[in-house]
């Protein structure tokens, strides 16, 4: 395959054995040397393009292993390559001679079919595409319908090379138009033993340029955009729902400072976890009241007689009490 390493044989019965300073060894094309063996002097490449690219292993020779190991094989590679091997202490006589052809092959794209087209009213064009494959293709166009042959005939094949080796395909069939046409493009590589068939199936109209529709309702993306709608109606049910709620819910805030609340009875024997500010403090007793404020009319008075809580001096409050009075004025506290 292009790209991969090979490694081309050339051996010895086994448990030959050989004196690396006695031999002789050349790997070659044509006249051309691939790489080469000589008592005290080895190398890997002769020929430019086989440069680091061809060795030899010289463990491996000593037990009459004198394979070829060829890398990164190019399509220029598909050569007879002729191993021989001499020995000096029988008059440079061959003691072993190899010929072994290297096949190379890579493989074709997936073929691309475009959608036919009608260059008149009663013609319609397919267009099949496939490239960077070796050896060179065999292109077929087939009538799936039956699984038959199109008539060669009826198509034009371009084969190149590319850059690479590699060969490029663009095949064009042309048919009479018909209402149904079901076909397939195939690309063979006999060397592979291997056939890529692309199939196109449209539906046209006799007597006018063929119509391509594509049902957008079927797609992934319609599909989801549909599930994401259903579910989307659901969710702003619920949140329109909720703010209903909250809008029609009641706000439950501060009454204001002049409503008017039933106060509690003051038993005397409690003591409040922490006094308000309008208690009075007395060492060794529980704080008391000194009164209850009653709110009427619209505006209190201030003052010490109109309805105020009394408070002591600061010299007999309770650390970190307040030195203000309270803000609201006039709260009434139990």
């Amino acid at each position: 395959m292009v790209g991969s390493d090979v490694e081309l044989s050339c051996a010895s019965p086994e448990g030959s054995r050989f004196d690396l300073n006695d031999i002789y060894v050349y790997w070659q094309i044509s006249d051309t040397v691939v790489a080469y063996h000589v008592p005290q002097n080895s190398s890997s490449s002769v020929a430019s393009r086989y440069r680091n690219r061809a060795a030899m292993s010289p463990s491996g020779m000593l037990h009459g292993d004198f394979s070829l190991r060829l890398f990164n094989v190019t399509p220029d590679d598909e050569q007879k390559f002729r191993c021989v091997v001499l020995s000096k202490s029988l008059g440079f006589q061959t003691v072993l001679e190899v010929v072994v052809t290297l096949h190379v092959a890579a493989n074709f794209s997936m073929p691309v079919v475009s959608a036919p087209h009608s260059p008149s009213q009663d013609e319609l064009t397919f267009t099949c595409m496939s490239v960077n494959g070796y050896p060179r293709p065999r292109v077929y166009w087939i009538n799936k319908t039956d699984n038959s042959l199109l008539d060669q005939a009826l198509q034009n094949d371009t084969i190149v090379l590319n850059a690479q080796g590699l060969y490029n395909v663009v095949s064009v069939l042309r048919i009479a138009a018909t209402p149904s046409v079901n076909i397939g493009c195939c690309i063979e590589n006999a060397l592979l033993q291997q056939n890529l068939t692309v199939g196109s199936q449209t539906e046209n109209h006799i007597g006018g340029r063929d119509n391509i529709t594509k049902d957008t309702d079927s797609t992934p993306e319609a599909k989801n955009v549909a599930v994401w709608s259903a579910l989307a109606v659901p969710c702003l049910l619920v949140a329109l729902a909720m703010w209903v709620y909250r809008c029609r819910r009641p706000c439950r805030g501060y009454a204001g400072v002049w409503a008017a609340r039933p106060e509690p009875e003051l038993t005397g024997h409690v003591c409040p976890s922490s006094p308000p500010r309008s208690v009075i403090r007395t060492k060794g007793k529980c704080p008391q009241v000194s009164g209850l404020a009653t709110v009427t009319g619209s505006h209190p008075q201030e003052g010490p007689g109109d309805g105020l809580l009394s408070t002591r001096s600061r010299q007999d409050s309770a650390p970190g009490s307040s030195q203000h009075p309270d803000p609201l004025g006039t709260r009434a506290f139990p």
